[in-house]
């Protein structure tokens, strides 16, 4: 399998997985191949630097990396491989309410990019990755386009419920 991965999870820790899992739940909907592990920047660095510099040779093509408190996993990752990282900063038990995590991922300086979605927002990481290799790849970029019309069509009947008590001239 390894040879059809395109999408790694990483997390510093176990006790982040509820958090990421909604990330391999979308990947799973569009069918794209993944693999979910444990890498920790601080615990496990020399398996944080092999997972990094290995994964572009292993066929990964995005990384998305969630990581608490001081958050450094998102950007280590991306100062060691040439791939897109996606961070998820999540609010751990050892967190100043999300804000140390947020900062983490999202100051990194110049030369050394990662894209940082909202707070605990994994499921926007993995539909991040969708976009990315849907620029690539017709048939996933007609999946997405219908994912998304779901979603409006599924506000449009919510509106439409609502003016039936709540008429307004918008609607």
């Amino acid at each position: 399998m390894s040879n059809l991965l395109q999408v790694g999870i990483v997390m510093g820790s176990d006790s982040d997985l509820a958090v990421m899992k909604p990330a391999a739940e979308v990947l799973q909907q569009f069918d794209i191949p993944f693999e979910l592990t444990v890498v920790s920047a601080h615990r496990t660095p020399e398996r944080m630097v092999e997972y990094a510099k290995s994964a572009a040779g292993r066929g990964l093509k995005i990384i998305i990396a969630g990581a608490g408190g001081a958050a450094h996993l998102p950007g280590m990752i991306a100062s060691l491989t040439i791939l897109p990282v996606i961070g998820v900063p999540v609010k751990s038990s050892n967190s100043i309410d999300g804000w140390d995590s947020i900062l983490s991922i999202l100051q990194m300086p110049n030369g050394i990019p990662v894209a940082t979605v909202a707070l605990n927002a994994a499921k926007n990481a993995g539909l991040l990755a969708v976009e990315i290799l849907a620029t690539a790849n017709e048939q996933l970029a007609e999946k997405y386009k219908s994912y998304k019309l779901a979603m409006q069509e599924e506000v449009n009947k919510k509106i439409e419920n609502l003016s039936k008590e709540w008429p307004n001239e918008f609607d």
